[in-house]
């Protein structure tokens, strides 16, 4: 299954438009995001894979801007890292998700792999990957299922090291609708027959 989703953020200028493939071996996110930090205009593409159940296989992200920065790392799944030469990132053990500063998309990993049912949540480490800078950390968070229906959920958000609190309302395939105060998800029609002659 292949779809596109659309985010807009809130506050500043930008765009994002992903890219989600999802077979019976594994899950592609594939995306460009457009956007500024302080007063920093960037560009970020970036690629997650995934296996069909979610666990992380690897992610390359390139930011253009000031200056063209790039990072690949790899994972085992079990919160093992190394990068694109092989190094082991021992700094990052026990990391079993990342995080994308700019986008709400990664915030689905967990949930997907999770499958919170209503008053369950989980503590996790997860690598934290800021942008447009690119620097990396491990950081902690926390998830905790709300309410789950047929068409969605809501989950609660904790930077447990930020102090920082989110309610995020998610479609049936754990996708960020509204993140309140930073992106919303946007519908775009796309021509049934190509562009216009």
């Amino acid at each position: 299954m292949e779809s596109y989703i659309w985010w807009v953020p809130l506050a500043l200028p930008g765009l994002e438009q992903l890219r989600l493939v999802e077979n019976e071996t594994d899950v592609i996110a594939d995306s460009i995001v457009l956007g500024v930090e302080g007063a920093t205009p960037f560009r970020l593409w970036y690629q997650v894979r995934m296996d069909n159940n979610w666990n992380m296989r690897g992610c390359l992200l390139q930011s253009g801007g000031e200056k063209d920065q790039a990072v690949h790392l790899y994972t085992d799944g079990q919160g093992h890292w190394t990068d694109a030469t092989g190094a082991t990132r021992s700094e990052l053990d026990g990391c079993l998700y990342i995080d994308i500063s700019c986008t709400p998309f990664t915030n689905t990993l967990p949930l997907r792999r999770l499958a919170l049912s209503p008053g369950e949540s989980a503590d996790l480490q997860v690598v934290y990957i800021a942008i447009p800078d690119l620097s990396i950390s491990p950081v902690r968070q926390r998830y905790t299922c709300l309410s789950r229906t047929a068409s969605g959920g809501i989950y609660r958000y904790d930077g447990l090291e930020r102090n920082f609190t989110a309610d995020l309302p998610v479609d049936v395939r754990g996708l960020v609708i509204d993140y309140p105060g930073l992106w919303k998800r946007v519908e775009m029609s796309l021509p049934v027959h190509g562009l216009p002659q």
